[in-house]
Formats: C-alpha cells, sequence, structure tokens
C-alpha cells in the first residue's frame, strides 16, 4: 500500500467547482483545458479553469479559487491508500478537498489560500512535487 513517496505536480490554472441544476446542458465553456464533470440523479457537477467561466453562469453552487495537485504516472487499480496518503496529511494541516478520479490517476483540489500549507503537508508526509505552485 503506498502511503507515501508519490510525485505530485500542481496544474497552472485555478479552478471552479459549480453546480448546475441536473437537467442543464453542459455550458461550452466548460469544455477547455482541464474539466471534469458529473452528473446525477441530482445535479451537475463541473469542475473547470476559472478562466473559462461564462461570466453570466448561472449556477445553484460556485465555489471559486481552488488549485490542484496530480498525481503524476499511471494507477494501477489494485493499488490501495493512494488518495488517503494524500488526504490525511491535508486534513491533519486542517485543509480541506476535493478529489476527483479518472482512469489513469487522482487530482485533489485545495483552496489556493491554503495551496503553500498543502504543499508543506505533503512533503512532509514524504511525497514529491516535481512542479512548484504558480501563483
Amino acid at each position: 500500500m503506498p502511503t507515501a513517496g508519490l510525485t505530485l505536480s500542481v496544474l497552472p490554472d485555478v479552478f471552479a467547482v459549480c453546480r448546475l441544476k441536473q437537467n442543464e446542458p453542459i455550458p461550452a465553456w466548460s469544455l477547455q483545458g482541464f474539466f471534469s464533470i458529473t452528473r446525477t440523479e441530482d445535479e451537475r457537477s463541473i469542475v473547470c479553469s476559472q478562466a473559462n467561466m461564462s461570466l453570466g453562469v448561472q449556477a445553484i453552487g460556485l465555489e471559486r479559487d481552488w488549485r490542484c495537485f496530480k498525481v503524476e504516472g499511471s494507477l494501477d487499480f489494485a493499488l490501495t491508500g493512494i488518495l488517503l496518503s494524500i488526504a490525511a496529511p491535508l486534513a491533519e494541516a486542517g485543509i480541506g478537498i476535493f478529489a476527483i478520479s479518472t482512469y489513469e490517476t487522482d487530482y485533489i483540489l485545495v483552496k489556493q489560500s491554503n495551496l503553500d500549507r498543502a504543499v508543506q503537508a505533503l512533503s512532509k508526509a514524504g511525497h514529491q512535487l516535481v512542479q512548484p505552485p504558480i501563483d
């Protein structure tokens, strides 16, 4: 079980997380660069570059100013504890997260105001950052 020693990079964009009504169409402005869309019976959540957001976005909920850590490399589905090895030191530092998993890897978002503390907590936990945060 990997508990430390993951290689992480910080994506350069600042991200927004917004919640739309479940039946609303996917807005074109969200489909550029890194984005993630999740649809459930109750809602549609979109994570995308804040710079791409339409000024007139009509969201039920909107959270701005998120930064994103990417776990570098392709993760095997049999691996366990990867997200925990990142979430636990951040939780101990009092930093909330928003996690996204893909087929290949994991992405962990933290508020921009917590980015420096998150880098310190993850480094202290034994993770390597290959790209310094861009402020």
